[in-house]
C-alpha cells in the first residue's frame, strides 16, 4: 500500500476544532484493517534494529498503535498520561499551551538509564506535547530517545523543539492546508 492510498483514507474535517483548522481525523485510517497493519509494519520496520525497549505513548490517541508496536518489538508500554491520572508516583513535565498551561506524566519507577526509548503520537502539528514528553522522558536518562508519528502536518508552524536531538520518524507528511 503507498502513503497516497493511505492518505486517501484520512478524513479531513474542516473547522474542527475550531475555525480555520483542517482537522486530519486518522479514524477512519484506523478503522481500515488493511492501513492499521500497514502503519503498523511501517513502524516495526523503522525501530526493529534500534534496540527500543520502552515504547511511550502520549494520551491518548498514542496509545492506540503504541502499544501495539511495543508488543511487537517486545518491549513495554508506558503511558505519558495527564495530571491525575495515574495510581502511583509520578514524575511531571508541564507545557505551555495556546491557552494555558498542560502537564503529562509518567510512573517514578517506568523508565531506567539502560533503557531505548520510543515516544509515539498519532500526529505532529506544533511539536508542544512531544517536546515536553520527550524533556520528561530525558529526565530518567535513558541510553537513546526516539520520536515517532503516524502523520506530521508538514505546513504547521512548530512552537516547541519536539526533537531535542531525537531521531524523529514519521509514517505520512501531509499538508494539512493544500494551496
Amino acid at each position: 500500500m503507498t502513503s497516497e492510498e493511505l492518505k486517501s483514507h484520512i478524513r479531513v474535517v474542516p473547522d474542527f476544532p475550531v475555525k480555520g483548522i483542517m482537522f486530519q481525523d486518522i479514524t477512519t485510517l484506523l478503522k481500515d484493517k488493511d492501513c492499521l497493519k500497514e502503519l503498523l509494519d511501517r513502524l516495526y520496520a523503522q525501530y526493529k534494529d534500534k534496540g527500543i525497549s520502552k515504547v511511550i505513548g502520549i494520551e491518548s490517541r498514542g496509545y492506540i498503535l503504541g502499544g501495539a508496536l511495543a508488543a511487537r518489538l517486545g518491549a513495554g508500554f508506558i503511558m505519558a498520561r495527564k495530571p491525575g491520572k495515574l495510581p502511583a508516583e509520578t514524575i511531571s513535565e508541564t507545557y505551555a499551551k495556546e491557552y494555558g498551561t498542560d502537564s503529562l506524566e509518567i510512573h517514578k519507577d517506568a523508565i531506567s538509564e539502560e533503557d531505548v526509548c520510543l515516544i509515539h503520537d498519532d500526529l505532529l502539528a506544533t511539536g508542544g506535547t512531544t517536546a515536553a514528553c520527550l524533556r520528561l522522558v530525558q529526565k530518567f536518562h535513558p541510553k537513546q530517545v526516539y520520536v515517532s508519528f503516524l502523520i506530521d502536518l508538514v505546513d504547521c508552524p512548530r512552537a516547541a523543539d519536539y526533537s531535542s536531538g531525537a531521531e524523529v520518524f514519521s509514517v505520512l507528511e501531509v499538508i494539512e492546508n493544500p494551496k
